[in-house]
């Protein structure tokens, strides 16, 4: 049951809007730690057969336990669906002209109008 409001409620709201991040190794290392966190404090302790005592889950066994797909391949095919749409959009959005060319032109001068 925690698993699936993992997967419906949390992840879904850290991964708003992901398809337009720039990934660098820092943030993809605070996501894996955020996702085994997460895991961690769902599945809670487990108690060691040879000492007796509570102990945490090893990355492995989080894993295991929930075979969770990576939040980092998660995103690259949010991606993914995210090209494939802006592809089939018209020539003249901004999202495509971005995507295919260099969008020329000079910024106007001054402060920004208000809109």
């Amino acid at each position: 049951m925690k698993i699936k409001i993992y997967r419906t409620v949390i992840l879904p709201d850290v991964l708003y809007r992901c398809e337009t991040w720039l990934l660098t190794m820092s943030e993809k290392h605070r996501l894996r730690v955020f996702e085994k966190t997460v895991l961690r404090k769902i599945s809670g302790s487990k108690k060691d057969k040879v000492t007796g005592e509570w102990r945490r889950l090893y990355n492995k066994e989080i894993y295991t336990l929930y075979s969770s797909l990576n939040n980092i391949w998660v995103i690259k095919s949010i991606r993914m669906r995210w090209v494939g749409l802006v592809t089939c959009m018209e020539g003249r959005s901004g999202a495509y002209m971005v995507l295919v060319e260099r969008p020329g032109g000079k910024r106007p001068l001054g402060r920004p109008r208000h809109r």
